[in-house]
């Protein structure tokens, strides 16, 4: 039987059978799914959008999914595209979604009568820390500036972040509540993507911004923003830069990101779609992902995401109310 099966492999190579396959893709054998169609609920450029390129890099390269068909519909922390995916993706087993921490507090501050729970978990990927940057140019150089501007006057000390209500509007009201302020008081910009936050941070129109490190990371290496803190427990591996807690502002916080399937997914369809994130999770390429891009694995598949989901609608709830946004 082996001895058949390695001549018609020759036959077949020979004829042209086997034309534009590489010797990986026929090792591996068929994909889980000939496509994937991934939504993402934010402009191209943005956490989510890099989150969703990243899974498609890492799936492809280990031969899970033939190819990855992309929409992008941003706006409102996700609450313009949400409902979008919610209504015209509903049962298919081959959609998935890219959301996260800003979209609980998004749906919280939109008052959306669509929300996270709309959705199918699948599964939690990353977790990152937020950095809080300011232009190199700019009159704030270190973070006892920035603390004194915003202990004087938080109205006047304007910082750029993704979506009202979202994890980088959170930590900003965090900051202000320990620093002896009032959360109300933040003068936040909300931007609809990563893109043109950079853009206002460097440009000077606002005195400093709040992301992932992912996002600023390339801005931050040019020399064109400076990172003042991050605000995780501990500092980023490879990044020299002092979280908040050593700064003796005790505040910590991180953005999640995962991903769902549509509202009325079956059993089967959803267990399939587990069982690819897991297997993408697991890939070398992920790995390399993560590394890179400084995110932190946080991997929770299934209902143990759905808990973890619940349990951050909860705290969001609580951190608005002080920003008076819920």
């Amino acid at each position: 039987m082996q001895k058949h099966r390695r001549s018609f492999v020759k036959a077949a190579a020979a004829s042209g059978l086997l034309a534009g396959l590489s010797p990986r893709a026929f090792a591996q054998g068929a994909p889980m799914f000939d496509t994937i169609n991934m939504f993402v609920p934010a402009a191209a450029g943005g956490g989510w959008d890099g989150t969703a390129r990243a899974i498609e890099a890492a799936a492809k390269g280990a031969g899970l999914v033939g190819t990855f068909q992309f929409e992008n519909v941003g706006g409102a922390g996700g609450m313009v595209g949400l409902p979008r995916f919610v209504n015209q993706r509903k049962g298919q087993g081959n959609a998935l979604m890219v959301g996260g921490s800003v979209m609980v507090g998004a749906a919280i501050t939109n008052k959306s009568p669509v929300t996270m729970r709309d959705v199918t978990p699948i599964a939690r990927l990353t977790e990152e820390a937020g950095v809080i940057v300011v232009p190199t140019s700019g009159k704030v150089q270190s973070w006892q500036d920035l603390a004194a501007a915003i202990k004087s006057n938080p109205k006047a000390v304007s910082v750029a972040g993704g979506s009202a209500g979202g994890t980088d509007h959170q930590l900003l009201g965090l900051i202000i509540k320990a620093l002896g302020g009032n959360p109300k008081d933040a003068a936040y910009v909300a931007f609809a993507g990563g893109g043109p936050a950079n853009a206002a941070i460097i440009g000077g129109q606002v005195v400093a911004g709040i992301s992932g490190y992912s996002e600023f990371q390339e801005q931050i290496t040019a020399g064109r923003m400076k990172a003042l803190a991050v605000s995780g427990t501990k500092r980023i591996p490879g990044v020299n830069v002092p979280t908040l807690l050593e700064l003796g502002v005790n505040v910590t916080a991180a953005n999640w990101r995962g991903v769902f399937a549509a509202p009325g997914v079956n059993a089967d369809q959803r267990a399939k779609l587990e069982a690819l994130v897991t297997r993408m999770h697991a890939s070398a390429g992920w790995k390399d992902a993560l590394q890179k891009r400084k995110w932190t694995d946080v991997f929770l598949a299934g209902e143990g995401f759905a808990k973890e989901i619940a349990k951050s609608i909860a705290e969001t709830e609580a951190v608005l109310k002080d920003l008076g946004l819920a």
